[in-house]
Formats: structure tokens, C-alpha cells, sequence
């Protein structure tokens, strides 16, 4: 009764597993729009892939020893005292290290390939961005521009976006998964980041990392369209009436969710660095000032020059 059981048990899970994996369609880390999200997704892959070695071998023996050991089988050998054998040595741990191995180069190339810090090569010049993140939206700043948008991210397809990220208050994580490279942005400090969009198209930008109540609803859009619109949106930007200057950045600052789309046709100069030098002020005086206790807490903007 109990092997009934269990083999119908498997046949139902065989049956059930197409709907229960319906959801992988919705991955959109598999689904890349960029020449990092694409690499990115090589990764995923041949990592999974390698790793599914070990686990289809695992999972065919499994089904396999019981198989050919069973009871009713009268020619299997019965080797009570067998303790050793050199072929199942070899497997054991060649195998695994040429996995462990292949899995290391793999990491190894494209941490280098994949550096956030290192421009894409392209013949076209970047559209630099200055990203900032409050409580609890994003701040969007386009120095060569002059403007500055709140929780929406426009940009032209096919050309690469240089990224000043920063946050102006905790620590948090700027990710656009279809276009690759998750990013920490940190008070006080700057990180880099250079993406590309091979296609128009709207993408879901995000924070991966927990920052308070408000962070479920700290998302926004990527919108990549074509440059003659983007100039056109620019423009749209320029003719908002209002201006992003010390009195209003405050406001901005001022913890709250959901917050819709507001555009600045004007920028404070220096604010993105502003922020930074008001933390790292901050941290000078009082160490704890930024996390609540008395840790030490770098004191570097991580700067770099502008590629």
C-alpha cells in the first residue's frame, strides 16, 4: 500500500509541474533589455546549468539503487561487506571540482567583464545621471541637463548611462533587473554604475534593500524610448514651473510613500554633491550619527573621474 502511494504521489508531482512552475514566466531577470542584463543572464544560466549536473545525477541514482536493489530483483548482487569502490571515488570528486572549478572561472571573468565602475564601449556619448535615494523615492538628477525628476527614470535606447548613486538617508540598493548590475547606494559615499537599453520600452526599477516601512513602495519606471523623444521629454521637463533649490530638496527629504512623478526644470548646482559633504560631515563630527551607534564609519566619497 505505502510504495502505491508513493508512486502515485510522484506521477501527481510529474503531472502538477508545469503549473507550478506558470510563475518562471514572470523572471524578468531572464528577460534582459541590455548588453549587462544580457551578460548577466549568461551567468544565471551556465550557472544553474552546472550546478543541475550534481542534482540530476544525485536524483537519477536515487531513483536508480532502489530500483535495481529491490526486493523481487533476484539477479542484483548482494554485497553485504563491500565497503570501497574507485570508480564511485573518481565521480564523487572529480566531478564536483570540475564543477567548482568551471564555476570559478565563470565568477572570476565576469567580475571583471561586469564591473559597474567600467564605461560600456560605445561611439555614442553617455547620458550622465545622478540618482539619489530618500525616504521613500528616488531623485533623478541630469546635470548636463539641468533637471531633476522624482520617482521616474527617462533615458534614450542605445546609448549608455553613466550613473553618480548616492543615498540621503540609509543604505539602499538601485536595481533595474532587465537592465543588470544591482548597485548599494550609501550615504555619504558614491558608487558607479553604467547600463544600456537595446530596446525602447518601459522597465521596473526597484530597491532590494529593506529600508523601513516605506520600502515596498519605493519603485519606479525606467522608460527607454527613441533620442528625438527623449529630446522632446527634455524639453517637457524644462517648462515645469518648479525648481529643485534648497527649500524644496527639504521637503523632498521628508519621509513619505507613493509619492507621483514630479519633474524640476531647474537644479540647485552641486546638490548631489552637497549631499554627500553633508554626511560626511555629519560622520566627522559624531561617528554614530548616520546608523545610531558609536561604529566607525568610513569616511570616503569613493569619487572617480567622469568617463
Amino acid at each position: 500500500m505505502k510504495r502505491s502511494l508513493h508512486f502515485a504521489f510522484i506521477g501527481l508531482s510529474s503531472l502538477f509541474a508545469p503549473v507550478f512552475s506558470g510563475g518562471c514566466d514572470n523572471l524578468i531577470l531572464l528577460d534582459p533589455k541590455g548588453p549587462v542584463g544580457d551578460s548577466e543572464r549568461f551567468v544565471i544560466v551556465v550557472s544553474f546549468a552546472l550546478m543541475l549536473i550534481v542534482v540530476i545525477l544525485v536524483i537519477g541514482m536515487a531513483l536508480w539503487f532502489p530500483w535495481k536493489y529491490r526486493a523481487a530483483n533476484t539477479r542484483a548482487v548482494y554485497s553485504p561487506k563491500w565497503s570501497r569502490s574507485v570508480k564511485i571515488e573518481w565521480v564523487i570528486w572529480l566531478i564536483p571540482a570540475a564543477i567548482v572549478a568551471a564555476l570559478g572561472f565563470l565568477v572570476w571573468n565576469t567580475t571583471y567583464h561586469l564591473d559597474p565602475f567600467k564605461p560600456i564601449d560605445s561611439s555614442v556619448k553617455p547620458v550622465r545621471i545622478e540618482a539619489v535615494s530618500l525616504d521613500w523615492k528616488w531623485l533623478f538628477i541630469y546635470p548636463d541637463q539641468n533637471i531633476a525628476v522624482v520617482n521616474e527614470l527617462v533615458f534614450p535606447a542605445h546609448v549608455p548611462l553613466s550613473f553618480r548613486i548616492t543615498s540621503g538617508t540609509v543604505m539602499t540598493s538601485f536595481f533595474i533587473p532587465q537592465l543588470g548590475s544591482q548597485i548599494y547606494a550609501m550615504s555619504g559615499m558614491q558608487t558607479r554604475l553604467h547600463l544600456m537599453a537595446d530596446a525602447p520600452g518601459s522597465y521596473a526599477g526597484q530597491n532590494q534593500q529593506f529600508s523601513g516601512s516605506g520600502f515596498a513602495d519605493m519603485n519606479f519606471k525606467a522608460i527607454a524610448m527613441p533620442r528625438e523623444q527623449f529630446e522632446a521629454w527634455i524639453q517637457k521637463v524644462g517648462r515645469s514651473p518648479d525648481k529643485l533649490d534648497p527649500v524644496r530638496f527639504a521637503e523632498l527629504e521628508k519621509p513619505g510613500v507613493r509619492r507621483p512623478v514630479a519633474y524640476f526644470s531647474s537644479v540647485n548646482p552641486g546638490l548631489f554633491d552637497d549631499i554627500l559633504r553633508k554626511f560626511n560631515k555629519a560622520m566627522r563630527m559624531n561617528p554614530g550619527a548616520i546608523n545610531g551607534d558609536s561604529g566607525a564609519i568610513p569616511q570616503h566619497t569613493g569619487a572617480s573621474k567622469e568617463s
